[in-house]
């Protein structure tokens, strides 16, 4: 909802300013430049990028869109879920934890938490780094450097519809010329003309160089950013993963290994530790 808000409070004064200097907004109405700078755009941004990455940006731009974030109830089910694994982990056999890990859609303990059952990524991480715990000959911070080295790569990758936005984004002010030296070029094919027709087809040119200096930095641009902040969110909730179940293998009690994978989420969205209690040992879903 906030990208839109924006980009009608952008438009609203773009176009308002124009008109209040006296503008007439037929003059943007210039198809044909629109067509040379986003066909343009949207041509190279296909030949830079692999067909996963096109898909996951259409993907990306909807999150932004949407402002999919991780919400609070989000970071209360996986330490819920953690709660859990960790607490069989400690007081159950090896066996009847791998039951659990092996196959968490058949799992009680999972399907306490259907979300984190639908985010696959999530899933595999959470039970695979729980499976060499309990094999039991990995040391903490071997398992540690693992875990930081598997997030960065799932960073890099979520990230990547971010980074080709932003190559769009850089691209659009130079279309936005080539799409101004057409409207020259086909100007100049035109010297017989009057004056007023002159200037009208010089005008039009120009839009091409505003529309891609507007387009880069008042659209593209700013959902890129956007992009990156929801993909950023989401990421965090490993690293939730990773400090919890690190102090867990130093040796701390389960409700004390929550605390240091909850001191890992940014103030405005950390729970309580109240209600991170109350999720886990107070009867929540993870209890």
């Amino acid at each position: 909802m906030s990208v839109l808000i924006g980009l009608v409070v952008t438009l609203a004064c773009l176009l308002g300013g124009f008109i209040g200097m006296g503008g007439h907004l037929s003059v943007l109405v210039q198809p044909f430049e629109y067509i040379v700078i986003l066909g343009s755009s949207i041509g190279t941004f296909i030949v830079g990028n692999s067909m996963k990455t096109i898909k996951d940006t259409g993907k990306g731009m909807m999150e932004a869109f949407k402002n999919k974030i991780p919400k609070q109830k989000d970071y209360l089910e996986v330490l819920g879920l953690l709660h859990s694994l960790m607490r069989e982990m400690r007081s159950k056999s090896r066996s009847e934890v791998e039951a659990h890990i092996d196959d968490p859609k058949e799992s009680t303990i999972f399907q306490a938490y259907p979300n984190i059952l639908k985010n696959t990524s999530m899933l595999h991480f959470i039970c695979d780094y729980c499976r060499l715990i309990i094999i039991g000959n990995a040391r903490p911070h071997e398992i540690e450097a693992l875990m930081e080295e598997e997030i960065q790569t799932i960073k890099h990758d979520a990230l990547k519809p971010k980074m080709a936005m932003q190559d769009m984004a850089d691209g659009l002010p130079a279309l936005g010329i080539v799409a101004a030296v057409l409207g020259v070029i086909h100007t100049m094919g035109a010297l017989d003309q009057s004056p007023a027709v002159l200037g009208e087809m010089i005008g039009a040119a120009l839009v091409g160089t505003f529309a891609g200096v507007f387009f880069a930095y008042g659209l593209v641009g700013p959902i890129s950013n956007k992009i990156k902040y929801c993909r950023d969110k989401q990421c965090r909730v490993y690293i939730i993963v990773k400090s919890t179940l690190i102090a867990y293998m130093n040796g701390a009690m389960p409700q004390v290994a929550l605390e240091y994978g909850r001191k890992t989420i940014s103030a405005h969205d950390r729970p309580s530790i109240d209600q991170v209690e109350s999720e886990t040992i107070g009867g929540g879903a993870g209890a």
